[in-house]
């Protein structure tokens, strides 16, 4: 069983996102790389995201990574970010036909008890009961589905004229919209802001 961490976490990457959703139950936002840094919608999102549950930076351990780091820790509160860091473990990811240019493998080469260990280490907040167990309702697909939200005609529309309303970066997906409301609302909230309560 994943187990829930609290702290939002940034990672570089889709693989990278991909090897942490399989070891842990926590949402997760990519920086694109570099793309971070053109888009101020996302950095707006993580300033939000920083202050409502806190962050765990997790970059891989190359230039590029700590460069990543350096410049989100300087752009947003310190006193809501955790950093987590991988070994330096020398290697070629399966993926990539070469090495890094640095001959490190990257977070989404790491096994997940190394990854385990650096939230760990970083003070990852690990709660062991589900939100809805501690008085929380999450809003769930369904509650998106019946809003119109999304899997519906017009779906697309109303989800991108609610991200507007929230000032939310408008290319969210209907998924990763769902991990971004749980984190801002509950599901009492955010009825409340469709109008349903």
């Amino acid at each position: 069983m994943r187990r829930r961490v609290r702290e939002v976490i940034v990672v570089e990457g889709k693989y990278d996102k991909n090897t942490i959703a399989q070891i842990v139950d926590a949402a997760i936002i990519e920086t694109s790389g570099f793309g971070i840094f053109n888009n101020a919608d996302k950095l707006a999102l993580l300033r939000r995201l920083a202050e409502k549950r806190g962050l765990i930076i997790l970059t891989d351990n190359d230039g590029a990574g700590f460069f990543i780091r350096g410049r989100l820790g300087g752009m947003l509160d310190s006193a809501n970010i955790k950093h987590a860091y991988i070994p330096d473990v020398t290697g070629r990811e399966r993926r990539k036909p070469t090495s890094s240019k640095e001959g490190k493998l990257g977070v989404e080469a790491m096994p997940a008890d190394v990854i385990t260990r650096a939230l760990e280490r970083a003070g990852a907040t690990f709660e062991d009961a589900p939100a809805a167990q501690e008085g929380f309702a999450p809003i769930t697909r369904a509650d998106l589905y019946s809003a119109g939200l999304s899997g519906g005609s017009g779906s697309a529309i109303k989800r991108r004229d609610l991200l507007k309303r929230l000032d939310l970066p408008e290319r969210l997906s209907s998924k990763a919209l769902l991990d971004v409301l749980n984190i801002l609302y509950d599901r009492e909230q955010f009825l409340h802001l469709l109008g349903c309560r």
